[in-house]
């Protein structure tokens, strides 16, 4: 869980394999001219007579109305109305095989949960609260005689290790959150209001 993640299983990512991690991660969610000006490029693909004002307007973050983990490929993807318009690369828990069933057991949660709250200052840099666990949860725990834990979150890189970037994803090191950039945060942050559901799939 965030609380404790491994932050001593991170600098074991510090080998010839960190260049696997140059491709793009996500995916831009807008064009962008051969200048890189996504401005420009929106501007031009709404055509002549769009005004400024609704060129801008083109530019502001999309929302998501739904998250999407997938465990097995690593991936975290932003939907809209039915549409991914974002992925990323994502780390898991320690233990990343099977659904969450107890505290300490490095595994990631697998299931229907909402984003419900965030925090600003994690010493992960940002992070967004799932609502692990969910009441389904919480009975099976009872019925096993565990605790189910608690505090999974979608959070950054902690500030010793934001330097590593993408090839954070090389490994899966949380204790069963799921781990972005920082960069990559932002952009959740920007796309993910609080309220919107997400669902972990194995």
């Amino acid at each position: 869980m965030w609380t404790r993640t491994r932050q001593t299983a991170l600098p074991a990512l510090l080998f010839a394999g960190l260049a696997a991690c140059t491709a793009d991660p996500y995916l831009e969610p807008l064009p962008r001219d051969d200048a890189g000006n996504a401005e420009a490029s929106a501007s031009q693909s709404a055509g002549q007579g769009t005004d400024q004002a609704e060129a801008r307007k083109a530019l502001l973050p999309r929302l998501a109305d739904k998250v999407i983990v997938d465990k097995g490929r690593r991936q975290l993807h932003l939907v809209d109305d039915g549409q991914v318009f974002l992925t990323f690369k994502v780390a898991l828990g320690s233990k990343p095989s099977g659904p969450k069933r107890a505290e300490g057991d490095g595994r990631t949660p697998e299931g229907s949960y909402v984003l419900d709250w965030r925090n600003p200052d994690s010493r992960f840099y940002r992070s967004i609260h799932i609502s692990y666990p969910s009441p389904g949860d919480i009975r099976r725990a009872r019925r096993e005689g565990v605790d189910p834990g608690d505090n999974i979150m979608i959070h950054g890189l902690p500030a010793d290790f934001e330097w590593m970037g993408r090839s954070h994803a090389l490994t899966d090191w949380t204790e069963g959150c799921i781990a972005v950039t920082n960069e990559e945060m932002d952009l959740i942050w920007k796309s993910v209001p609080p309220g919107t559901p997400i669902e972990i799939r194995p």
